[in-house]
């Protein structure tokens, strides 16, 4: 059993406190239990730093990750700009093309995806993200390095509530062969399929619930990836400047130029899932909904993000305890109706 699982199927049992009035105290320092972060907002314990080159624009960039306080959200400051601050939101999506870049009055953050996608996943709900340049480091082009820094950093667990983003109709993005939807769930849960006509690739599908330590294992080593007859074109569109093959799998016609190969036969529709739930942080809050991408893009998942966000009517905002709540009185209602009849004498 999962912890988003217990999420939906034990929340009330596995309370560590439910006094509302603890919601403005001081954060918690000591070790906690594992059903915690589920129910409260957290930020990294410490600063970790990373430095790399961008995947698009080729600049060396330098990144340091370091705490922020209850519902700050993920905020990235230009320290080459006065610490220009640009919030991790749909409000500033800017550019989606190759990759997800946000923009706040003419300043930009570029290929935002990967780091997201790990917060988002590893359960970190605030942190600021000092960067020294427009694009955030490609490193060896998965999201392990990131996970690996929020495992250095740790979590700090604050006694303020998280609310989820729960979804509670069907919505859906479609357009030229490509589809994306969300269905109510009391989990968030991914499924993902990709189409590319090659040889190691062609169809690939995965469904999975997203916990921490699912997302670390299935979905975080997973490589971005490009295909060797569409490079000259990319680089003519001014993008790829910091690709190598120790930041990316690049597929020729027959194979794969990296050494080492792949890390998971389906490494591909790994990495679009990887890619969706960056996409998907954007909300700004966790989400509780089924996802269902058909060889949807950042263009797709970001369209989606703006649908769902601009109809107040097509979510609610919960916390951990009510969908737990809600989880018992149903399990209640279902023995109740499945109960025999008694019996006349």
């Amino acid at each position: 059993m999962t912890q988003w699982r217990m999420l939906t199927c034990c929340g009330i049992i596995t309370c560590l406190v439910s006094s509302s009035s603890l919601e403005d105290r001081a954060s918690l320092e000591s070790p906690v239990r594992f059903d915690t972060p589920l129910r409260f907002e957290t930020t990294v314990q410490r600063p970790v730093e990373a430095e790399g080159i961008g995947l698009h624009h080729g600049v060396n960039v330098k990144i340091r990750i370091l705490p922020a306080p209850p519902m700050t959200g993920i905020v990235f400051l230009r320290t080459d700009l006065d610490r220009f601050p640009i919030a991790a939101s749909w409000r500033h999506v800017a550019r989606v093309s190759y990759a997800t870049s946000l923009m706040r009055q003419g300043v930009l953050i570029s290929t935002t995806e990967h780091l997201l996608s790990v917060f988002y996943s590893m359960g970190i709900d605030n942190a600021y993200v000092e960067i020294d340049n427009l694009e955030v480091p490609i490193l060896d082009g998965s999201g392990d390095p990131f996970v690996s820094l929020i495992q250095q950093a740790g979590i700090r667990v604050y006694r303020r509530r998280k609310r989820y983003l729960h979804i509670r109709r069907e919505v859906t993005v479609e357009a030229q062969g490509k589809r994306i939807s969300i269905l109510p769930s009391d989990t968030f849960a991914l499924s993902c399929h990709v189409y590319f006509d090659h040889p190691l690739v062609g169809h690939q599908r995965m469904d999975m619930e997203v916990t921490p330590e699912a997302y670390a294992r299935e979905i975080a080593p997973a490589r971005t990836f490009g295909f060797a007859w569409e490079l000259e074109a990319m680089r003519d569109m001014g993008l790829i400047r910091g690709a190598t093959l120790e930041s990316a799998v690049l597929f020729d016609r027959e194979g794969v130029q990296n050494p080492e190969g792949l890390r998971f036969r389906d490494e591909p529709c790994r990495h679009k899932a990887l890619d969706l739930i960056g996409d998907l942080a954007l909300i700004g809050k966790p989400l509780l909904g089924h996802v269902i991408a058909e060889r949807a893009g950042h263009a797709m998942h970001t369209a989606l993000v703006a649908r769902i966000m601009s109809d107040p009517s097509l979510y609610e905002l919960v916390t951990y305890d009510q969908i737990g709540a809600r989880a018992v009185s149903s399990m209640a209602a279902s023995a109740s109706a499945g109960a025999p009849a008694a019996m006349a004498v």
